[in-house]
């Protein structure tokens, strides 16, 4: 009897000592789990900040990429600029040496002393004084007209000017020059059209012509201007295969980048 009640006493002590012990464990694993939670959920927004500061990078990478191709492009057009207006001085240089060497021709006497008896013609003496004239009006003429558009920025008297110097001096060495700056001064105006024309006239009838691969990238950007993106991709190609070296041709590179 005494050992069945001292049982007895053991199992009710068992039954009230078990679930204050399941209930400390519930309360442990449930805290657990909180501060599991709790780490996750900051794995998570840390994960999320991450992710939106590398697409943060990833844009002002991309800005920073178009603004160095915007820089270059703004640069090589600065280079090409620079390099026409070196090209036109030293061809106003050549019309000035030119001027002064007729000048001095022209100072001296244009006649020899003639006997009565003497068969020379007169008349074809005179000859090379008027070529030189002639000469003298074509340099006149075409440095008026690039010295309306270098010096005195009054790019719409210019345009007369070099169309009135095309039509009165066509076998003008001069005449690709010209076409070429009047087809820059109406491509400006927005008259791309008869741009093209004279930028053309470049291409097509002066293939010697420094002149030719910027008007051949120029006729690219007119068919741009046009919405003819197929003409322009053609004209920017053939800038780059038949003048790889030139400062049109890097230009034309990155045109056809953006089409």
């Amino acid at each position: 009897m005494t050992k069945l009640v001292k049982l007895l006493v053991l199992s009710l002590g068992v039954a009230v000592v078990t679930p204050n012990a399941f209930a400390e464990r519930q309360v442990s694993l449930t805290e657990r789990l909180d501060t599991m939670e709790r780490i996750i959920n900051a794995r998570g927004q840390a994960q999320v900040n991450l992710s939106q500061d590398i697409d943060s990078l990833q844009n002002e990478l991309s800005e920073l990429r178009g603004i160095s191709e915007e820089h270059n492009y703004k640069l090589s057009q600065i280079l090409e600029r620079q390099r026409e207006l070196y090209q036109e001085l030293d061809k106003l240089n050549e019309s000035t040496k030119k001027m002064m060497a007729l000048r001095d021709a022209q100072a001296a006497p244009s006649l020899p002393m003639l006997s009565p008896n003497a068969n020379t013609s007169v008349s074809g003496l005179q000859v090379a004084p008027a070529t030189q004239q002639a000469s003298l009006d074509e340099n006149q003429a075409y440095d008026k007209a690039v010295n309306l558009v270098l010096k005195d920025k009054r790019y719409e008297q210019a345009i007369p000017e070099f169309q009135a110097f095309i039509n009165k001096y066509p076998e003008s060495s001069y005449q690709p020059n010209a076409h070429y700056w009047l087809g820059q001064l109406l491509f400006t105006k927005g008259e791309f059209k008869s741009a093209a024309k004279n930028f053309l006239t470049v291409v097509d009838m002066h293939t010697e012509s420094n002149k030719r691969p910027d008007s051949l990238f120029k006729l690219g950007l007119v068919a741009q201007k046009l919405s003819n993106l197929a003409e322009a991709k053609v004209r920017f190609e053939q800038v780059v295969s038949e003048y790889p070296d030139s400062t049109a041709a890097k230009l034309a590179k990155q045109r056809l980048l953006e089409l």
